[in-house]
């Protein structure tokens, strides 16, 4: 079996004791966002298994865009992620 080299770790430890992975983060060619891939990104970048610049290459999102997943996330948690519940979690 042969891994590609990569810069930076293949995995990292979460705070509840999980590991996650790359194989744990959405597909390249990912163009249905739903909240758990949303998640995923988000703590991938949090925890340092992949960059913001990374990301942003890979997904093809904005900064924007990112920042606001991750302003989300923070102050609200997955549930915010979901494009239905945008209303309820949007700051005024």
């Amino acid at each position: 079996m042969y891994l590609k080299k990569i810069e930076g770790p293949r995995a990292v430890t979460l705070p509840d004791g999980s590991i996650m992975t790359r194989a744990d983060l959405p597909p390249a060619e990912t163009r249905r966002w739903v909240a758990s891939r949303k998640s995923a990104v988000v703590k991938g970048i949090t925890y340092g298994l992949i960059g913001e610049d990374e990301a942003m290459e890979i997904y093809s999102l904005s900064k924007e865009e990112l920042f606001e997943w991750e302003n989300a996330m923070k102050s609200h948690g997955e549930a915010a992620l979901r494009a239905t519940a945008l209303q309820k979690y949007r700051q005024s």
